[in-house]
């Protein structure tokens, strides 16, 4: 399977290249994705579940310092690709929302998800890539959901998604105003999540015993110990994956996986007779929504396969790849059951933890806070869920 994927995505880098040159470039990006989540560990599920369940707040500071990374570079390239936000139009693949029910109950829907499959949409794919056979029902439940929110999309469009208001910072603080906000908003979670972790009384220690190193070849075998046998600290997976995110947004499209996921679930279901048609109102949106047809070799293709592709290829130097089976029938239907969930909730909130919080925050949009906070309710209720689980 390891073969299939790495083959897979040189295939798809190979023949996507002859058409469009930025074919390789996401190519790369797609990998750097997959082994940097591999490498720190790093899961928007595991933030919020270690710090609503553990008051451990490892992941989520990882995940804040990320968005402040990518808020930098977003607001400079937004400012060059759309100089006077007062003028209205918002930057070009911004991920940037309507602040509607749909976010609120797509954000919910998606957080007990998350935690009731035991990881994120990303979290899934990296994991997909190290061997967990859950994972890769988790991913069957994701397409499910996304193809379910696709036939109800015309109904969320028409009655809550259209009619709400859109409020993207720079309209009205300019790009110093609105990045300087939302960098002290992020301090400010920075700082909520190191008093959770003082209430808690919990301390992780990251960083292994220095490596004696004195000769040439022990100062390699400390630098390959560093990068490949020992998993990397969060913060340093989070300022990696912001620095990512803004390359991606330079080259096309900031850093998103559900829209390219729901145009694969559609287009089977479109062959197999059972296609949700035409979605309205997405050529109206900007960001991660749902698709369906077009061009079957994307930019968003090459990032998701290169997610896994990535991952695989980390795992496997690292020496931690194996294949995973669980111990009861029960967590199958778990797994699928939260993908699904996850699914129906990133595809009426035009994304998941990636392009709805990740990407939105950093897009200086409102709608990435909302979508948080809605995540987190989820992410409560959803312990509660697994509490009961057998």
């Amino acid at each position: 399977m390891g073969l299939v994927i790495l083959g897979a995505e040189a295939a798809l880098i190979a023949v996507g290249s002859r058409f469009d040159p930025l074919f390789g470039a996401f190519g790369a990006l797609g990998v750097g994705f997959g082994v940097v989540l591999q490498r720190s560990r790093f899961c928007f599920n595991s933030a919020f579940r270690d710090l609503l369940q553990f008051r451990s707040g490892r992941t989520m500071k990882g995940v804040i310092i990320g968005m402040a990374v990518a808020t930098a570079g977003f607001g400079m390239h937004m400012l060059n690709l759309q100089p006077n936000a007062s003028l209205g139009a918002i930057a070009p693949e911004a991920q940037v929302a309507p602040l509607s029910v749909a976010l609120v109950a797509g954000g919910f829907l998606f957080g007990i998800g998350m935690v009731v499959a035991g990881g994120c949409v990303s979290g899934s794919l990296y994991r997909m890539g190290e061997g967990y056979a859950g994972s890769w029902v988790s991913f069957g439940g994701i397409l499910a959901g996304l193809l379910l929110a696709s036939h109800h999309w015309n109904w969320w469009w028409r009655h809550i998604i259209q009619p709400s208001p859109v409020v993207w910072m720079p309209r009205y603080l300019g790009y110093g105003g609105a990045i300087a906000l939302t960098l002290v908003a992020l301090l400010a979670a920075y700082l909520f999540v190191l008093w959770v972790e003082s209430r808690g009384g919990v301390a992780v220690q990251e960083y292994g015993p220095p490596v004696p190193a004195v000769t040439f070849r022990e100062k390699l075998r400390a630098l390959a110990e560093g990068v490949v046998g020992r998993g990397w600290p969060a913060a340093v997976g989070g300022m990696l994956l912001g620095f990512l995110n803004t390359l991606s947004y330079m080259a096309h499209m900031p850093w998103r996986i559900v829209g390219e996921l729901s145009r694969w679930a559609n287009g089977l279901a479109t062959l197999a007779g059972i296609g949700p048609g035409r979605l309205e109102g997405t050529e109206n949106l900007s960001g991660c929504t749902l698709a369906v047809g077009g061009t079957v070799l994307t930019h968003g293709l090459l990032l998701d396969v290169g997610l896994v592709a990535g991952s695989l290829t980390a795992a496997l130097l690292a020496r931690e790849f194996k294949l995973r089976v669980p111990r009861t029938p029960v967590r199958y239907l778990q797994s699928a059951g939260g993908g699904v969930l996850m699914g129906y909730g990133s595809g009426i909130a035009l994304g998941c933890t990636v392009g709805a919080f990740f990407s939105a925050i950093p897009s200086l949009g409102l709608n990435g806070w909302v979508f948080g906070i809605a995540l987190a309710g989820g992410a409560f209720i959803g312990l509660r869920v697994i509490e009961r689980l057998p």
